[in-house]
């Protein structure tokens, strides 16, 4: 698969232990995208966040079991990125979803 120069990147901020339907909403999400030919996909677990319940959430060493913060970060075309967000509208019920235009100086596998 070959990027374009002008790609869009959609992140997705949910948390941790987000389900739907019984799984993980961030695994959910990352399947759907390899079903759906996207570019690729990333799932970055953060250490500490809120969102806009205001509620703080961290990995403190006593509190290691808490929902931490979670980023899904997907790069393709905007035309394959829309097809997914109808999937996501039915998934991500809490959380923050934003689109932006990036340059794709590389992609490529061997």
């Amino acid at each position: 698969m070959k990027l374009p120069e002008e790609g869009m990147l959609l992140r997705i901020f949910i948390g941790e232990t987000d389900q739907h339907k019984g799984k993980a909403v961030y695994e959910q999400i990352v399947l759907k995208a390899r079903e759906m030919n996207l570019a690729g996909a990333t799932v970055v677990r953060g250490l500490m966040g809120f969102g806009a319940d205001s509620r703080l959430h961290t990995a403190k060493l006593l509190r290691l079991s808490e929902d931490l913060p979670i980023v899904i970060e997907l790069v393709d075309t905007k035309e394959s990125l829309d097809k997914l967000l109808p999937f996501l509208d039915e998934v991500v019920t809490e959380g923050l979803i934003t689109l932006e235009k990036v340059r794709v100086i590389k992609y490529r596998h061997k």
